[in-house]
């Protein structure tokens, strides 16, 4: 859950805004990084069209600024972009906050995940807060399941076991202390 003064912007939105605490780029350089063939687009793609529209939304909301332009024998001149105070604090927040929905473990984990580790910075209070928030709500699917019937059941099943395959990828990660 984020705060109040921390804005609600989609997943697509956070990883631009979380490139952009990398340092100034423009949109060519974070569209290629988040493209079919980038190192981000293995996890979660945004089109070239979606990431300008973040740019322009990450602009008005005060999260980037520009950054002056960049010339480029292959076109023209491109703006380059960077993040705010505001940008940075909101994202390293975003980065750092474990993922409420199993069925976005995949891709919200592990692209925050990615972001971390190309920033240097460690994922334990990520991984260590993952982990608190599934173990609850394995035990819920598991008192669930016991009563289930149908495809109630195949249901529960299935969210039962993603959810605990999460923890054995958390566990593994940053094994937890006997």
């Amino acid at each position: 859950m984020h705060s109040a003064e921390e804005p609600a912007l989609s997943g697509s939105e956070w990883i631009v805004l979380s490139l952009l605490c990398e340092g100034p780029m423009h949109g060519n350089a974070v569209s290629h990084l988040v493209g079919p063939d980038g190192d981000l687009g293995q996890i979660w793609r945004v089109a070239r069209a979606a990431v300008y529209r973040s740019l322009d939304r990450l602009s008005d909301l005060g999260l980037i600024r520009s950054a002056g332009e960049e010339f480029s024998p292959h076109g023209p001149v491109r703006l380059l972009f960077t993040a705010t105070e505001a940008g940075q604090a909101a994202a390293t927040s975003w980065q750092q906050r474990p993922v409420r929905h199993t069925r976005d473990i995949r891709s919200e984990l592990l692209v925050k995940l990615a972001l971390l580790h190309r920033r240097g910075a460690d994922p334990h209070e990520l991984l260590v807060a993952q982990h608190a928030l599934l173990v609850p709500i394995i035990s819920a699917l598991e008192d669930r399941m016991a009563t289930a019937i149908g495809f109630d059941h195949a249901l529960l099943l299935w969210r039962y076991e993603t959810a605990s395959a999460a923890v054995r990828f958390l566990d593994a990660l940053a094994p937890t202390p006997p």
